[in-house]
């Protein structure tokens, strides 16, 4: 064979059109200019891990969120044990190594970074203050030398912040989680920072301040509002933040609400707050596994039972001439003052918390054997105690008074839901009482009666158009993939997921365990266009693994790919050994164009292993 049919033929094809436009031209003014080659666009890919860095710090949150400049050929890993940034040496990817390190505490004394980005070799840091409901930081540093350029300060417990396309805005999402005791709220609110001259950044402040007279609207559109005495703009959080690709408009998890805000971004305003609604798990292709005791995958419908998205990670494409948005679907509770023994005594003023189990919801004798433990005072100043509806539950037994086997271990009985959501209430909103009997009475009924059970996170992930209405979920397709005798885990993808389905991340031997509370958690995402298609990288917080789509059709997206570089799934601390990587946090895509080594790569943070790894993208043509 000749080298020239040796050739690639996608780069053959490439070169020689480069080629002919030069060739046409003569010396004049008019001679046309040759452009590079159009990326070549993949069938498919694999994903290939070629190098790591280990914290070797694990537990500890030691490599959470990767950014990378190409021009430094540096990495940018959060560091949330040393309340830093570890900068990686990346000209090799096979040899990462660590190089230096930004260190908020020399900006805020016990301060922490939540977030790092990266633009054109201007790093931006997003500082949390030591005391978290105090305003925080935006500070900026030079990629090459590490030189602080500029600072400016930000809203509370600033979470993530991004660079719009053009680089010259930071956008810095401020989630303003109350104190812990619950006795400061700050307001959430996204800071819009000009950073075209980083040495005087210029930041205004989108808040939330218009919606604070629309409670009941947005309550009743779904938006999840309860902050005990919280304003509107106290009591939304924003989580992630994803911008399209002019610049002109970006989009904000509201987690814990369920909700998206959408920012304009010129103006920093923002104009919209729109309610997710709910996953039905009762619908074939949405059902889950809704038990940890039994061992083994059992993923089934459950009429009555729904999934509130309540989204992590976000992020923005390009399709079809519109933009679209990502998201992974992990779930997050409200709580405040968990830790807090006044709280659990029943001093509702001093926390928050509404996760409970099935079990404990519906248990025939009511309540009073959780007091003092984990019952919730807000929970039993509405009632004393928990029944199903039978007409909506009497598949798995419910009776009046009687939840039957639905109250099951290995039914829904170890589910761990909201108890805020669900029950019946009265024209003005007051809970609709019931006797231990199961019969309405409004003067001796002291049970709440739950026609609904909701759930946190969707165990999927799912596209939306620019107004927030969904397009497309994964259903169930995660779990049913994980439980297949198709996936494989381990670098050498020789281990059945399905002997390790749903595990934890923060020890061995637990097959099943997270299937009560979130399944394999969908954190993190991001996306990487190559050529004329557009793929998406999600990584699962509690299996592990990242798993990857072809996002080039938003309505009907399809898997392509995915790898688990956990190697040892069966001791019992997984830092006595070799365990490989757990916990996968933060996923940046390196395009080819810009990669130390001219392929595309994908840098992942592993929050529990404290190991940022680097898997390359093996293209199929």
């Amino acid at each position: 064979m000749s080298r020239l049919t040796s050739f690639p033929r996608h780069l053959l094809l490439s070169l020689l059109a480069a080629a002919a436009l030069a060739a046409c031209g003569g010396d004049d003014d008019n001679t046309p200019v040759a452009t590079p080659p159009a990326e070549a666009t993949p069938k498919t890919l694999q994903l290939e891990k070629v190098g790591e860095y280990a914290s070797g710090v694990y537990f500890e949150s030691a490599a959470e969120i990767p950014a990378f400049d190409a021009a430094s050929k540096r990495g940018f890993v959060v560091n949330a044990q040393k309340g830093a940034v570890d900068v990686i040496d990346m000209t090799d990817p096979a040899q990462p190594a660590h190089i230096g390190m930004i260190d908020a505490t020399q900006l805020l004394a016990g301060a922490s970074i939540n977030s790092v980005a990266v633009h054109d070799g201007l790093v931006a840091v997003a500082v949390q203050a030591a005391n978290k409901t105090d305003p925080g930081l935006l500070a900026l540093y030079q990629a090459s030398d590490l030189k602080l350029v500029g600072q400016a300060q930000v809203g509370a417990l600033p979470d993530m912040l991004t660079f719009t396309p053009d680089g010259k805005t930071v956008l810095v999402a401020n989630e303003a989680e109350p104190s812990d005791d619950y006795q400061t709220d700050p307001e959430g609110s996204i800071s819009v920072v000009d950073v075209s001259t980083p040495a005087k950044p210029v930041v205004r402040t989108a808040d939330f301040r218009a919606f604070n007279n629309q409670r009941e609207a947005l309550l009743a559109k779904g938006v999840r509002l309860f902050g005990p005495r919280a304003s509107v703009a106290q009591d939304l959080e924003p989580e992630y933040i994803a911008v399209s690709a002019d610049g002109k408009t970006a989009w904000a998890t509201l987690q814990e609400n369920n909700a998206f805000a959408i920012i304009d971004v010129a103006n920093a305003r923002v104009t919209d707050i729109v309610p997710l609604g709910y996953k039905d798990h009762g619908v074939e292709g949405q059902g889950l596994d809704a038990s940890d005791t039994d061992k083994a995958a059992d993923i089934r419908t459950w009429p009555g039972v729904f999934g509130m998205y309540l989204p992590d990670a976000m992020a923005a494409f390009q399709a079809e001439g519109k933009t679209w948005l990502i998201t992974a679907n992990e779930g997050d509770a409200r709580a405040w003052g968990e830790d807090n023994a006044a709280y659990w005594a029943g001093d509702a003023s001093k926390g928050f918390v509404e996760e409970f189990r099935v079990k404990h919801l519906i248990n025939a004798k009511g309540w009073s054997g959780r007091a003092g433990d984990d019952l919730p005072p807000q929970l039993n100043a509405l009632a004393k105690g928990g029944l199903l509806n039978p007409t909506v539950f009497g598949y798995c037994g419910a009776e009046a008074g009687n939840p039957g086997e639905c109250r099951d271990d290995n039914a829904l009985g170890r589910l761990t839901i909201s108890w805020t959501q669900g029950y019946q209430t009265n024209a003005d909103g007051t809970p609709k009482l019931y006797t231990a009997a199961g019969v309405a009475d409004p003067v001796s009924g002291d049970r709440l009666m739950y026609d609904k059970l909701y759930a946190y996170g969707t165990r999927s992930i799912s596209i939306w158009d620019e107004k927030g209405q969904q397009v497309w979920d994964s259903g169930d397709a995660m779990e049913q993939f994980l439980a297949s005798d198709s996936c494989n885990v381990g670098a050498a993808r020789n281990i059945p997921c399905k002997d390790y389905f749903n595990s934890n991340h923060e020890e061995g031997n637990t097959l099943d365990n997270r299937s009560d509370n979130k399944g394999p958690e969908p954190e993190g995402v991001t996306v990487g266009r190559i050529g004329e298609k557009t793929f998406a990288f999600v990584g699962l917080e509690r299996m592990g693994g990242v798993l990857v789509y072809d996002v080039s059709q938003p309505q009907a997206p399809v898997q392509v790919d995915y790898i688990n570089t956990r190697e040892d799934w069966t001791t019992k601390d997984p830092s006595t050994v070799k365990s490989g990587d757990l916990g996968p946090e933060g996923l940046a895509f390196i395009p080819a164009a810009k990669s130390p080594n001219g392929k595309p790569l994908l840098m992942v943070g592993n929050e529990v292993s404290g190991t940022t790894a680097i898997f390359q993208l093996n293209l199929t043509y």
